[in-house]
């Protein structure tokens, strides 16, 4: 089992705060996340909601918060029952105290809604992702994470049959039953459909319009597929960078399937030696890289793309308090060069360091003044 990078922070938010919540996909590992934090807390208790008797004995949330008044408790599945957090709030108030409360949900608008309201200064939220490169390597190199992708059991399949087997279960899943359980009411089919073709526009500017006649649908439905699908954490908005900025710019955001095993499921590749030869190999590089980077940092970062209406471009602009700070280029090609892009991009935002992220480990030298070319583990090592 690996040792997950956000479980120190989950230990000091759960000793500062009543009540913390864990969001994430399904099938990421928040219980189990959670299940290693209660093996190394005093006094907890378990409860899943996709239990029946477990459901049940939250039917009278204040008797049974009473009898375990001084527990961490731990409620997995909590989207299930929306109308606890009245319930959460008044245990909270009435023994006001850390460490009360631990909430493992696979988010949704409700969820997100119910419990910033009613919990309105008494929670905080955490996202678990799939397991990142920094959580399983060396055990797992880079090449078979980026080709598998970080889910758990996707991970542990041992044939490349099973692998897909459990992909398509996965997205079954989903499609079929989480989705429609946001409100979503569109059919399987175009469900489907449209997040094929999200995989073969990894990383592009969104156009909505574009896929709504490719569906023959609306745009509105369009958008309300694409904001489940976010909501569910299967897709990245990567919106534009536009602040302060003088020059023409393209103002829609980029979108990435965030698991790239995923999206090599949904692409038909299976091996690393197919993946390489595929024209959408770069493509999905890049949501590789960007999506490591964006789960790697903590505290007050923001990501965007940056792109002009004359073709300059940035795959990643990293943003404190959304003051651009560095810029990152992301290549699969083992010699880069520094391209006229990057250099405007750095002098439109006024950034003075940026990278350029090739495959491979352990790699990292200066290509110019405040431009090095690394590896994905260097970048993150010295960010």
């Amino acid at each position: 089992m690996f040792t997950r990078n956000i479980e120190e922070s989950m230990r000091k938010l759960i000793a500062a705060f009543p009540s913390v919540a864990l969001l994430g996909p399904r099938q990421v590992g928040k219980t189990t996340l959670a299940k290693t934090i209660m093996a190394k807390t005093k006094n907890t208790v378990y409860l899943d909601l996709e239990d029946r008797d477990d459901f049940n004995a939250l039917q009278n949330p204040k008797f049974f918060f009473e009898n375990y008044r001084n527990a961490l408790v731990v409620i997995d599945e909590v989207q299930r029952m929306p109308e606890l957090f009245p319930a959460l709030r008044a245990e909270i108030d009435a023994r006001r105290k850390a460490g009360r409360f631990l909430l493992l949900g696979s988010t949704s608008p409700d969820l997100l809604k119910k419990s910033s309201e009613t919990l309105a200064g008494r929670i905080v939220f955490k996202e678990l992702s799939p397991l990142l490169i920094s959580e399983v390597y060396p055990s797992i190199g880079y090449e078979k994470h980026w080709l598998r992708g970080g889910y758990p059991e996707a991970l542990k399949q041992k044939t490349v049959a099973l692998w897909n087997t459990w992909h398509a279960s996965f997205l079954r899943t989903y499609v079929e039953r989480d989705l429609p359980a946001l409100g979503l009411a569109s059919p399987a089919l175009m469900i489907t459909r449209l997040f094929q073709m999200l995989a073969y526009n990894q990383g592009q500017i969104l156009n909505k319009s574009e896929y709504a006649k490719a569906l023959g649908v609306s745009v509105p439905t369009v958008s309300n597929i694409l904001d489940c699908l976010s909501y569910a954490y299967l897709i990245r908005f990567l919106p534009p960078y536009a602040t302060n900025v003088k020059k023409r710019i393209v103002k829609s955001p980029k979108v990435y399937i965030r698991d790239s095993g995923m999206l090599h499921h949904l692409l038909g590749i299976s091996q690393t030696k197919d993946l390489l030869a595929n024209p959408k190999a770069g493509f999905s590089w890049e949501g590789y890289v960007i999506e490591q980077i964006v789960n790697h940092y903590e505290g007050d970062n923001n990501f965007y793309h940056y792109r002009t209406q004359g073709g300059t471009e940035a795959d990643l602009v990293i943003a404190r308090y959304n003051k651009p700070m560095h810029i990152v280029e992301i290549k699969i090609g083992s010699e880069p060069r520094v391209s006229k892009s990057l250099l405007n991009s750095m002098a439109d935002l006024g950034v003075k360091q940026a990278s350029i992220i090739i495959p491979g480990t352990g790699i990292s030298f200066p290509a110019e003044k405040g431009i090095t070319v690394c590896s994905l583990d260097a970048f993150l090592s010295n960010m």
